[in-house]
C-alpha cells in the first residue's frame, strides 16, 4: 500500500472501467488533482495497492468535519480492486491502511455510501465490521421535480 503516483492513474482508470463498465478519464484526473497531488498536508488519502509492480486496487478517503452535525469522521468514497485479485485481501489491507491513518488523525468513525443493490461492496464492508449508520441519504430528481424546485418569481 502506498500513496498514488501520477504514473498510477492509467491503472486506476483501467480498474474502474473494468469494474463499472465506464471509462471516466476526466473524472479520475480531477480526483487525482484533489486527492493525489492536492492532498499534501490535508486529511485526504488516495492509496493504491501494488502487486508485482502493478496497481491492483485503490481507495480514496478523507476526513470531513461537522457536516450534517457529525464530529470529524472518515469517509471512503471510492474503493476498487482488479477482479483478478479480488479475493487476495487487497481491499481489506487498503481499508486497514486508511483506518490507521484516520486513528492517527484522531478520528473515531468511518463511513461510506453505496448503492442498495451493490451486494458485492455491501458484503465487503459488512465483513469489515461496518453497519448501518444513524443517517439517511435522501435525494431529489431535479428533472422530475419541476415547479417544486423553481424559485418564485
Amino acid at each position: 500500500m502506498r500513496a498514488v503516483r501520477r504514473a498510477d492513474l492509467d491503472h486506476v482508470i483501467e480498474i474502474d472501467a473494468t469494474v463499472t463498465g465506464l471509462e471516466k478519464r476526466s473524472y479520475w484526473q480531477r480526483v487525482y488533482r484533489r486527492y493525489g497531488v492536492g492532498a499534501r498536508g490535508e486529511r485526504r488519502w488516495f492509496l493504491v495497492a501494488v502487486m508485482d509492480d502493478r496497481v491492483v486496487g485503490f481507495l480514496i478517503g478523507e476526513v470531513r468535519d461537522w457536516e450534517f452535525g457529525s464530529p470529524p469522521c472518515g469517509w471512503v468514497f471510492a474503493i476498487d480492486i482488479d477482479p483478478q485479485v479480488r479475493e487476495a485481501g487487497v481491499a481489506t489491507r487498503l481499508l486497514a491502511a486508511l483506518g490507521a491513518s484516520l486513528r492517527r488523525a484522531g478520528v473515531r468513525k468511518l463511513r461510506t455510501l453505496l448503492a442498495r443493490d451493490n451486494t458485492l461492496i455491501l458484503s465487503f464492508f459488512r465483513s469489515q465490521g461496518m453497519m448501518a449508520a444513524p443517517m439517511i441519504a435522501l435525494e431529489l430528481d431535479l428533472l422530475d421535480a419541476g415547479a417544486a424546485t423553481e424559485p418564485a418569481a
